[in-house]
């Protein structure tokens, strides 16, 4: 039976708790089903942050619609994939309603859907959100309560939390040892909080019209939460990708060999499709392509050597060879979540480099950029295409390639900017280009 809630059929979901443990019964459903309704091609989506299965039921439903006008004679299947995310309420989908927008306080202080979404995501955790939001609504002016803040985001995300996910924090490895200690979880909360105040002022403010005013170190403890709450995330979508979806993915190709599997991720959602590339048993050679929307993950990750660091590569190094066809990296200028935030947030206990107050992006994006900015890098062979000659000329049979997608990958106000502006005509095609879908 058709979902009312979704634009096309057949459907799926497959339902992922943070250790990639399944829903069984919606996995068989999908083993069961997938061959008997003729699926050829099956299109595999997973969100990134998102706060609830309506929420991503909703993103899949826009982004599958234009599908099957674009490819009518193909034997399409889809599947969503549902796992424990958040998004905190402040950020902006473009053409999706937001109808909480009038309720929303004025930041730093907690709104109630994000905290509602804090205590679903984080279980068992409801007296360090309280007090979270406490110190967010009363912003004490002494460094010690900016202190306890960041001792409490620490204590909400664990720094090394119990069972697998402590194994999937990691985008790179220096001389076989994860690099998985960021500087938000072990740097000087006073000044990380100062650093992120003045990159959103400069976010929501490019051209200085607002005139001189010192940034409010609350805000900063705002924008703390929110990565702290989205390092945790990221750990949680390799967690997943690998321990849950690749398995799934295996599984499927023992029970439906000829079905032709095209991953495509949003955010940490890329990276859980990257990792189900590590996570398929040896053999499986069902993906036949990869597409990765606005990447929440190091551009490093497939690298097998850093350029400023011989000694680390990527985890995901040689991965994308288990890709029977294009590993797609899409992205664009206009993702402050990614151009700006991501990096400030990214850097690894230690590193000495400052930030300024302009071009903070350029300072720290070389080392510390996310897939989503500026795309794969440091892997021999990748490819770079703008949106438009991708769609006309085609793309490469085998390897990575960066399309840059900044045309329609544009729209959205701070502090994330384009980040979730995904839902296009022009991606669909690409996703299909990408996978030989006809």
């Amino acid at each position: 039976m058709a979902d009312p809630a979704m634009s096309v059929t057949p459907y799926w979901e497959l339902t992922f708790d943070a250790d990639g443990d399944p829903d069984t019964g919606r996995r068989d459903r999908l083993l069961a089903e997938v061959t008997a309704r003729g699926v050829r091609d099956l299109v595999v989506f997973a969100h990134g942050w998102n706060s609830d299965r309506s929420g991503a039921t909703r993103l899949y439903s826009h982004f599958f619609a234009p599908f099957p006008e674009l490819a009518p004679a193909a034997r399409l299947g889809y599947v969503g994939v549902v796992w424990p995310s958040m998004r905190f309420s402040d950020e902006p989908i473009p053409d999706f309603p937001r109808a909480v927008a009038a309720e929303l306080p004025p930041r730093p202080v907690l709104d109630k859907d994000t905290r509602h979404a804090l205590l679903e995501t984080f279980p068992g955790r409801a007296t360090v959100i309280d007090r979270l939001a406490q110190l967010l609504d009363q912003q004490p002016r002494e460094e010690a309560e900016l202190a306890e803040f960041g001792r409490l985001v620490r204590l909400l995300v664990e720094v090394v939390p119990p069972g697998p996910q402590a194994l999937f924090a990691a985008d790179t490895l220096a001389e076989g040892v994860p690099q998985d200690e960021p500087e938000i979880l072990a740097g000087d909360t006073a000044t990380l909080c100062e650093e992120f105040a003045r990159a959103v002022a400069q976010l929501e403010d490019p051209d200085g019209m607002r005139g001189f005013a010192l940034p409010n170190p609350w805000d900063g403890a705002h924008e703390l939460l929110r990565q702290g709450t989205y390092y945790a995330m990221k750990r949680r979508a390799g967690t997943v990708g690998e321990r849950g979806l690749g398995r799934a993915i295996g599984q499927l190709a023992e029970r439906a060999p000829g079905v032709r599997v095209h991953l495509v991720g949003h955010s940490f959602g890329a990276r859980l499709v990257s990792f189900a590339l590590r996570g398929l048993p040896e053999g499986v050679h069902t993906v036949k392509s990869v597409t990765l929307l606005q990447g929440a993950f190091s551009h490093y990750a497939f690298a097998a050597r850093l350029p400023h660091d011989p000694r680390a590569g990527g985890v995901l190094q040689g991965q994308q060879n288990r890709v029977d066809g294009p590993l797609v990296c899409c992205y664009s200028s206009h993702d402050s979540a990614l151009g700006t935030l991501y990096p400030l947030a990214s850097r690894m206990a230690g590193d000495a480099q400052g930030v300024a107050d302009f071009g903070i992006g350029r300072m720290l994006g070389d080392r510390w950029g996310a897939m989503g900015h500026d795309g794969v890098q440091a892997v021999p062979g990748t490819k770079a295409l703008k949106l438009a000659d991708a769609l006309v000329t085609g793309l490469p049979a085998q390897g990575c390639v960066n399309v840059d997608a900044a045309a329609v990958v544009r729209r959205g106000g701070p502090p994330s900017g384009a980040h979730s502006d995904i839902c296009h005509r022009e991606l669909a095609r690409l996703v299909l280009a990408a996978g030989r879908v006809h």
